[in-house]
């Protein structure tokens, strides 16, 4: 079987994400028949309800939170995240794209003057759709809902599509697939729909099972940041009376024998035992959780990075990046905030706002700050040094995020340039 792919749904408010979801759930057959029944109103089957679990959401008829969701066919297994389109919870739609290996933009046909060959996409599709791109979700797929509700689908389709051919290619967005679809009656979803809309391609769930899971960094020197360190006594045979320090390999492969340096102290040791997440030894684990022993007693603490001896990466005081920014308070140039990079914080001081990018036009602007929701490229300086590379090359080592000082609240996600 294929590996597990994650995918988010992510568009504009109400076009539908919620209700595709529990179509894919209900026709895939991995709702079970109580849970359905929960979700009936006034005889009709709400599938919405599904995955909009919070009791205000139910209120409002809107997502909130990201709701994750697990459905499995004979092909494939899936990890679905469907994250809110209002742009007061943008920063929840992030969260879920950063570790994705697909997105489905939905796009709510009703909502557009579909006649226009010229159409105008909403504003959140084009936000929802750029910060993929930021973020480097591998695979783009747009989904055109709610065709069943219009007086000429074939039509809407075109010029929908149309117009999002367009975006894409202005912003430089690469597109997997098209599909024309109606959540709410199942058209395309799991089943396609033979000559509907002009279109005879695959149903979304048949593209969603060919799509490519995001493959791990393995080109690239290792590094692992420290989550935990586990203390055993030294009576403890199996791991040799050290300590074990978990974490995620995030580029290359950690492998028994090597030669390995901790960030920032600079100490050099030899990597004595290899764990899986399960506590099996291994001779080497690449993109997985791990434990590894080392061959001495090193002073390590989360936070810390664990490399390659020999890799040329340093660290770095001052980096150009892209910013998505989530907070209601604007970026000020000036501002301090403290930076998570891998599970290592830092002072992180905003040097200067270069330009903000206009949505609509896709064109880079002076700005002197960037307010909640806009996307910008600013200069940061560090407190400490932090192992960085371009986002470009690693999703990891590539991007942090900044938390006010005062609220704790996640005020953007960075990538590094």
């Amino acid at each position: 079987m294929t590996s597990a792919l994650k995918f988010i749904t992510c568009g504009s408010v109400d076009d539908g994400k919620s209700t595709l979801i529990g179509r894919l759930l209900v026709d895939t057959k991995a709702v079970l028949q109580d849970h359905l029944a929960g979700v009936q109103r006034q005889g009709e089957t709400d599938l919405a309800l599904l995955t909009d679990g919070l009791s205000a959401e139910r209120e409002q008829g809107i997502t909130i939170d990201v709701a994750f969701r697990y459905f499995n066919t004979e092909a494939r297994k899936f990890i679905i995240g469907d994250t809110p389109g209002h742009e007061q919870y943008t920063r929840n739609m992030v969260t879920a794209a950063s570790n994705a290996d697909a997105a489905v933009v939905l796009v709510d046909a009703t909502k557009l003057d579909w006649q226009d060959p010229h159409l105008h996409l909403l504003p959140q599709t084009r936000r929802h759709s750029l910060l993929l791109k930021l973020l480097r979700v591998p695979s783009v797929v747009f989904a055109i809902n709610k065709l069943d509700a219009v007086q000429n689908a074939q039509v809407a389709f075109q010029n929908i599509q149309a117009a999002l051919a367009k975006f894409a290619q202005e912003a430089g967005i690469s597109v997997q697939a098209w599909v024309p679809l109606s959540a709410l009656k199942g058209w395309n979803v799991v089943e396609s729909q033979a000559n509907w809309c002009g279109y005879n391609g695959p149903s979304l769930l048949q593209i969603l099972e060919n799509l490519p899971s995001t493959p791990a960094d393995s080109n690239l020197d290792m590094s692992f940041p420290v989550q935990w360190v586990e203390k055993f006594h030294e009576t403890n045979v199996t791991h040799r009376g050290r300590r074990v320090f978990w974490g995620r390999v995030a580029t290359g492969t950690l492998r028994v024998g090597q030669s390995v340096k901790v960030f920032p102290s600079g100490q050099i040791a030899l990597v004595a035992q290899v764990l899986s997440d399960t506590r099996q030894e291994k001779t080497n684990i690449t993109g997985q959780s791990a434990g590894l022993v080392l061959d001495r007693e090193v002073d390590v603490s989360r936070g810390d990075w664990i490399l390659a001896a020999d890799s040329d990466m340093e660290g770095q005081r001052q980096i150009d990046a892209t910013v998505a920014w989530m907070d209601e308070e604007p970026l000020l140039a000036g501002r301090l905030y403290w930076a998570l990079h891998g599970h290592r914080w830092v002072k992180a001081k905003v040097q200067r706002i270069v330009h903000r990018l206009n949505i609509n036009t896709l064109v880079e602007e002076e700005a002197t700050e960037l307010p909640a929701n806009s996307v910008g490229q600013i200069t940061l300086t560090f407190q400490e040094p932090l192992i960085a590379l371009p986002f470009a090359k690693s999703r990891v080592l590539g991007a942090l995020i900044l938390v006010d000082t005062a609220s704790h609240k996640t005020s953007g996600a960075v990538l590094v340039n």
